[in-house]
């Protein structure tokens, strides 16, 4: 049973840091690209972050790419998005995603199983 659990949210100050986790289960984790995205209070799924399986090409979005960072380590079948500068636009459930076909490139809107997510909140 494939399955993908976030943590790491909670409360951040603005200009403060999360690291948040996507521990993977049920599936060959080094095989497939994952992807990061959000859901604000009211709005829609925004699409954050990718990364290919060896972690050799990253997509990120350019309304965060100086914030935050992604990686992976496939021998803890984790994935991570270290976030900085939080700005309470930033909050938000969390979501991380595996790609629906492993070793393809990392293309943006190709997921097929999502976390139940994490969430952030920034405020003072």
């Amino acid at each position: 049973q494939v399955q993908l659990v976030e943590s790491g949210g909670g409360w951040a100050q603005p200009g403060g840091s999360l690291n948040l986790s996507c521990v993977a289960s049920g599936f060959k984790f080094s095989d497939y690209s994952m992807t990061w995205a959000r859901q604000a209070p009211g709005k829609g799924l925004e699409w954050l972050a990718g990364l290919e399986r060896d972690s050799k090409y990253k997509d990120v979005s350019d309304f965060v790419k100086d914030r935050f960072f992604i990686s992976r380590d496939n021998a803890k079948n984790t994935m991570y998005l270290q976030m900085n500068n939080l700005k309470p636009e930033d909050t938000a459930v969390y979501y991380c995603a595996k790609s629906s076909y492993p070793f393809r490139p990392y293309a943006r809107g190709e997921y097929d199983t999502w976390g139940q997510g994490t969430q952030v909140t920034v405020s003072s």
